[in-house]
């Protein structure tokens, strides 16, 4: 299959398109940048530069460009819009054109987190899947996301094109990579327990995601490491983690420390990849048990960690404007 990856120079597309490939599918790359994997530069808020690239020969899109919440402190909101809705609408409106049957978007968990959840106030962890609601984004990278989920859902249910968008936890370098205590892999590791998954896992339920894509009309999928806990254990999370982490992974404290590390006293939320499992049959690989596994072993670590990435769009000093396209 041609596929046409969106974003295709940022952390997820250098993953992405070696595993599209390994799959028996051709890439074509677009994003505002170049890179390795990018062979038409130019912005999704372009339906010319859309169009450009689609009449290249494309039977499918999977779209995994954006601006992300680091990007607010550059762009103004209405750069947002035009990325992440008007770029959206672009590539469906081109998909819909171009007779396919089937799109995969990249969304975010973020989208999900309110105020309220991110204070993390509330007496138990808050449990997070597709049916959590109703939905408050926090800030203009979640609300245009939703924004494009919902053209997504609209352009299934009015166009027929069957469209799969997964809300990805994260996967990709935060600011608090370059801590120290708790260092950035520390807080990765930690994070495989509630909120991550590695950025391979991303891209291999990005590749699933599109085979599937075509049986499911819309679906809506949160994609995670799954969690060792169940909902009974929110409250436990809560008042005190590092108790029940003991009580599952009796030698992860141990093996922890013999590294500098610490468990988390408290985890407020927990993300629930099951319905991914269920319906599209994607499951992680890397989870928390892997992480200890590789301390037991002594191995490399499961998981990217690069404190020193500079997201393309930063390193080139790239500006977003229409008229540039």
């Amino acid at each position: 299959m041609r596929v046409l990856l969106t974003g295709s120079s940022g952390w997820l597309g250098r993953f992405l398109a070696p595993a599209l490939r390994a799959a028996g599918h051709t890439v074509t790359g677009l994003d505002v940048v170049p890179g390795p994997e990018t062979h038409v530069v130019g912005t999704i808020a372009s339906r010319a530069v859309v169009d450009r690239a689609m009449g290249l020969g494309i039977d499918a899109v999977i779209h995994s460009a954006a601006l992300h919440k680091p990007d607010i402190a550059r762009y103004p909101a209405q750069t947002f819009i035009d990325v992440n809705v008007t770029g959206t609408l672009n590539l469906l409106e081109a998909a819909k054109a171009a007779g396919h049957d089937r799109f995969v978007m990249t969304s975010t968990t973020s989208l999900m987190i309110s105020e309220a959840v991110r204070r993390e106030d509330a007496p138990a962890a808050v449990w997070l899947d597709e049916t959590t609601g109703p939905l408050a984004p926090r800030n203009i990278y979640g609300v245009t996301k939703l924004a494009a989920e919902g053209l997504c859902r609209l352009y299934a249910a009015d166009h027929g094109l069957s469209c799969a968008v997964l809300r990805t936890s994260r996967f990709f370098p935060e600011d608090d990579d370059t801590l120290r205590r708790p260092s950035g892999e520390n807080l990765k590791a930690i994070e495989l327990l509630h909120r991550r998954l590695t950025v391979e896992d991303a891209a291999a339920a990005h590749v699933l995601a599109l085979e599937k894509a075509p049986g499911i009309g819309f679906g809506l999928y949160l994609v995670s490491a799954p969690p060792p806990f169940m909902r009974g254990d929110a409250e436990a999370l809560k008042r005190d983690a590092a108790a029940l982490i003991r009580e599952r992974f009796p030698d992860a404290e141990a093996l922890f420390a013999a590294r500098g590390w610490q468990l988390p006293t408290s985890l407020g939320r927990v993300y629930d990849p099951a319905l991914a499992e269920r319906e599209l049959g994607f499951r992680c690989r890397t989870d928390f048990a892997a992480v200890l596994q590789a301390l037991r072993d002594q191995a490399p670590l499961p998981f990217a960690h690069d404190p020193t990435y500079t997201s393309p769009i930063i390193a080139g000093h790239t500006r977003y404007s229409p008229a540039r396209w």
